[in-house]
């Protein structure tokens, strides 16, 4: 029978994947909308929203099979990737949001669902680097 550490080890590589894969349709998405191609974008987004909704998924599953010979450390770092994700899927939510007001011109609104977005991302990030603080802090504890 495997660890909850073992099956972390083999889970967060696919993981990490979808993350970063999500960050970077979100990304293109975002400067879709700069450049007010709004079907591309939403396209972009609902991508991001899959992948980041593919980690969440896969994180909880990893949670749920937590036991007694999971590290402490281990927990605080999947529930912070649980956080930055939540976090980045409600990004991708807002960023919807904008872009339908956009694509409406319905400016104003379109543009404070764009902060809003951007806020939640700047905080998702300071998850993200919370996530790889604790990596770099216990390389013992991380394949």
């Amino acid at each position: 029978m495997d660890s909850s550490t073992d099956n972390m080890n083999v889970a967060m590589p696919d993981i990490s994947e979808s993350i970063v894969d999500g960050d970077d349709e979100y990304n293109e998405a975002v400067d879709l909308v700069n450049n007010k191609n709004f079907y591309q974008s939403k396209q972009k987004a609902e991508s991001a929203g899959d992948n980041y909704n593919q980690s969440l998924i896969k994180l909880h599953k990893v949670q749920g099979n937590f036991s007694s010979d999971i590290h402490g450390v281990h927990k605080d770092y999947i529930n912070t990737v649980i956080k930055e994700v939540e976090l980045k899927i409600k990004a991708v939510d807002l960023l919807k949001e904008a872009i339908d007001c956009f694509e409406v011109n319905s400016n104003y609104t379109g543009s404070n669902y764009g902060f809003e977005a951007n806020d939640a991302m700047d905080q998702a990030v300071e998850y993200q680097n919370k996530r790889n603080s604790i990596v770099e802090d216990n390389p013992k504890l991380f394949k």
